[in-house]
């Protein structure tokens, strides 16, 4: 065979070969984007990019998802199945070029991590309004949560039997609130505390047994997290928001909805007495209303809790963090 022809062949083998091993990132869409955004005073779109805060978040804490292209909604999916979706929101700067669409959603505290004998399978679907879709792979760290009894007296069961119709009322038009993603962002900061006071009676996610007077033991996991407090103490918005609910329920006595952002709701229950009014749109540590030991409550605390897009959060993850940092996104997603 002529040297030419040799050369021929190994040059046909070497290319072959290499076809069917194309080096692919860890995290990749599965489908490019195939229209990217063109920032003000650049001639060539910006290649899709995005990132995730945090890279490995624990089971009960929100995700801050951002793209720097266009998205419409972003999807959650444990082992293939859709658990919550949230739509994507402009972040916009007043003296900088750089933009991008955000959206938060929460790994539900159930999700069982990579200890378990029985990992979940955790990742996200983001998709555009022409349906042109991407994966993003998420790798769940490991998280302990606490195990607690409530003894309940024959007036604690009791009022969670009675007033059937009415209870489901104020349950249907709770799900109603708290499932409502809106378009406004009135908080991007990160959250203040609801009270002064450190003691705490009850965290977050803990697995609860309530032990009932009529002998039931019911299972449950605890919402949010729960302030020790004499009643009258104030108790503070977390952060700017409006006011969705402001009165008094069966089960969780007064109580205080605030929306901060598309599907992010703060709530406070079991107030003696409320003080913002539905409607009214709230400042970071403006107080809202005075602790107290109404509807189901076993002696004075605050109950506080956030929902991301209904599901469960941490509320400490947002004192920990921004809703949208946007001086790391920025610096993470262009960079």
């Amino acid at each position: 065979m002529k040297k030419t022809g040799l050369l021929t062949v190994l040059l046909f083998v070497v290319l072959t070969a290499c076809a069917g091993r194309t080096a692919v990132p860890a995290i990749e869409p599965l489908v490019e984007l195939t229209k990217a955004p063109v920032i003000p005073g650049e001639k060539t779109p910006v290649k899709p990019n995005f990132i995730i805060i945090p890279e490995s978040p624990r089971p009960g804490e929100p995700v801050t998802i951002a793209v720097n292209t266009s998205a419409r909604e972003a999807l959650l999916m444990v082992n293939n199945r859709q658990t919550a979706k949230t739509v994507f929101f402009p972040v916009t700067f007043k003296n900088r070029r750089l933009n991008f669409m955000a959206a938060i959603l929460t790994i539900p505290c159930s999700v069982q991590t990579g200890q378990s004998s029985n990992p979940a399978r955790v990742f996200f679907i983001v998709n555009d309004k022409n349906g042109v879709t991407f994966e993003i792979p998420v790798t769940i760290a490991h998280r302990e949560f606490r195990s607690e009894t409530l003894q309940l007296t024959a007036t604690l069961t009791n009022l969670l039997t009675a007033r059937r119709e009415e209870r489901e009322a104020e349950s249907n038009r709770l799900w109603s609130i708290l499932s409502t993603t809106g378009d406004q962002v009135y908080h991007f900061d990160s959250f203040v505390l609801p009270v002064t006071s450190t003691r705490r009676t009850s965290q977050f996610g803990s697995r609860r047994i309530n032990q009932h007077a009529d002998g039931r033991r019911v299972t449950s996991i605890h919402a949010g997290v729960d302030f020790g407090i004499p009643t009258g103490t104030e108790v503070y918005a977390s952060g700017r928001g409006l006011v969705v609910l402001s009165r008094a329920r069966i089960v969780s006595g007064n109580s205080i909805i605030i929306e901060h952002a598309p599907g992010i709701y703060s709530i406070y229950y079991h107030l003696d007495s409320v003080i913002a009014e539905e409607g009214a749109i709230v400042e970071a540590g403006e107080v809202i209303g005075l602790s107290g030991s109404t509807g189901f409550s076993t002696g004075p605390h605050l109950h506080w809790e956030v929902r991301v897009s209904t599901e469960n959060t941490d509320p400490d993850a947002f004192v920990e963090r921004p809703l949208i940092d946007k001086d790391l996104i920025i610096s993470r997603l262009f960079n």
